[in-house]
């Protein structure tokens, strides 16, 4: 038996191993990650909701099917995850970390959801977020703060940083999350954890609660490429349940990234440095790791070329008129009638049911939900819908234009994944704006439905993560795999091991028996 410690810090990947060889069961897994779970929590914060004996039973189930049966199975059968708390679970509570969904249980499964258990890897619990996935640092939870496992007075990012946090401290080997703005990508770059925006359509939406339809996406939150690899070939697949999938075959996204860690050979490949993507705004050593890493892709034979994107820089700006005013509609169904909270007016307020709906969203969103609603509902309203709303569209379109041009000089794109590591909790919570600059790098992806991937790249000068961004052309999700891969491996292969090593990890004190 593998000792507890050791067995957690495996990736998904390598647990996965270990079960086809019987050297450990699904049960051992489980266990071993809700004692982590019981440890972490008090410290991290990261799941509002853990399903400790729905799990095991799901680890026996898997644990109990014949070898021939356990062969039909995805590789990752039998891996636990954890699940962003914006994706619906049958049977088990969804709040999208909001008061209005508190006690909601649904009655059915996200179509992601109802892919893992056909694959029988069981669910650990729903890990916290910005309410309705509105944040970027996981401080806007309307029931708890999710501490980053490499400095608990700072951010894990967000809106994700529940899975991301899950991840990095060992409380669950891979997660889902979903990414609107860069919601995956930048909780992995301040943690240290690999997060991906699958190309938009390449994974079922339906079933993950609504924020901004034309952005979100559903994807993995890992330790490593390949375990992400794996878990996008799982959840991926068109979905007639959902209008926007793309019905296509699945990517060989696991290929891509095997060769990427055998061959680390980029011969032949174009690498583009995304010239509005780093250098003002980014800090000195983010900006020093993510100069380094490109060297490294140089040195396996990819050739470097800078390309301008030059709307790229009317990108955030567009995002935040466009992702509010899909949250404005897609929020208007929270209104106390049909599910969730209700908060009736006091008796000396008629008893009208716009009464009833003005009491219960005030009770039910917090600050930072209205503020957008409010500016999602200005931006839609008559006589300034064509000023904001339509000139925002434009502006998309013509990041979009940027990316296909982008995309004739270069394979694939590369940049900082968020321009700081993490801040210190309140830092930025009094200046929305400076919040929302975190995301520079990560939206000009979901503006274009294009897939992007964040690694690890190192450390900074003060011992945080940073993180390294590829984006691939749309349904090419593969592509970005291979480089990410081999670009994982050769930094590895300096650091004498994957960056959590450098983790203090205080909760793992005393868990081996």
């Amino acid at each position: 038996m593998t000792d507890q410690n050791e067995l957690v810090k495996l990736s998904a990947t390598e647990m996965a191993a270990k079960l086809r060889a019987k050297e450990i069961s699904s049960r051992d897994l489980v266990s071993a990650e809700l004692d982590v779970i019981d440890a972490a929590e008090p410290s991290i914060k990261a799941f509002l909701k853990v399903a400790g004996e729905a799990a095991l039973e799901q680890a026996d189930a898997f644990d109990n099917l014949s070898d021939d049966e356990k062969a039909e199975l995805p590789e990752l059968a039998g891996v636990p995850i954890a699940i962003k708390d914006m994706i619906v679970t049958k049977g088990i509570e969804t709040t999208a970390a909001s008061r209005i969904l508190e006690g909601w249980i649904p009655p059915y499964d996200a179509t992601v959801i109802e892919k893992l258990k056909v694959a029988h890897m069981p669910i650990l619990g729903k890990t916290n977020l910005d309410e309705f996935a509105q944040g970027s640092s996981t401080e806007h939870s309307a029931f708890q703060r999710t501490s980053n496992p490499w400095d608990v007075d700072r951010v894990p990012g967000g809106s994700g940083g529940g899975s991301a946090a899950a991840v990095s401290a060992f409380e669950a080997p891979i997660a889902l999350g979903t990414d609107t703005g860069g919601s995956i990508r930048q909780p992995g770059a301040l943690t240290g954890t690999v997060g991906v925006k699958p190309t938009y359509g390449g994974v079922s939406r339906f079933g993950a609660i609504a924020m901004a339809s034309s952005l979100d996406q559903i994807g993995p939150v890992s330790r490593t490429v390949l375990d992400s690899a794996l878990l996008q070939e799982i959840i991926g697949g068109h979905d007639r349940r959902d209008s926007t999938s793309i019905p296509e075959g699945p990517r060989p996204m696991v290929a891509a990234a095997r060769d990427g860690l055998d061959n680390r050979d980029l011969k032949g490949m174009k690498v583009g440095l995304v010239k509005e993507l780093n250098g003002d705004g980014f800090q000195p050593g983010v900006e020093a790791r993510f100069h380094e890493a490109v060297k490294k892709l140089e040195a396996m034979g990819a050739e470097v070329v800078e390309v301008s994107c030059p709307h790229f820089k009317y990108a955030l700006g567009a995002y935040y008129i466009i992702m509010p005013s899909e949250v404005s509609s897609n929020l208007a169904r929270y209104d106390g009638m049909r599910y969730g909270l209700r908060v009736m007016p006091p008796e000396d307020v008629p008893q009208t049911a716009a009464n009833m709906m003005a009491y219960t969203r005030e009770a039910g969103f917090g600050d930072e939900v209205k503020r957008r609603i409010i500016l999602g509902t200005y931006a839609l309203s008559a006589g300034y819908y064509d000023a904001w709303y339509g000139s925002a569209q434009k502006v998309r379109t013509l990041i979009i234009d940027d990316f296909r041009k982008a995309f004739e000089q270069a394979d694939v794109l590369v940049s900082p994944t968020s321009p700081s590591t993490a801040f210190k909790f309140g830092e930025k919570m009094d200046d929305p704006l400076a919040m929302y600059m975190n995301d520079i790098a990560t939206i000009p992806a979901n503006l274009a439905g294009v897939p992007a991937m964040s690694i690890p790249a190192g450390l900074s000068d003060d011992g945080l993560p940073v993180g390294f961004q590829f984006i691939a052309p749309q349904q090419r999700d593969e592509v970005m795999y291979k480089p990410a891969a081999a670009l994982e491996a050769a930094l590895e292969e300096d650091w004498n091991g994957p960056i959590w090593q450098s983790l203090k990890t205080p909760w793992l004190d005393g868990l081996n028996k």
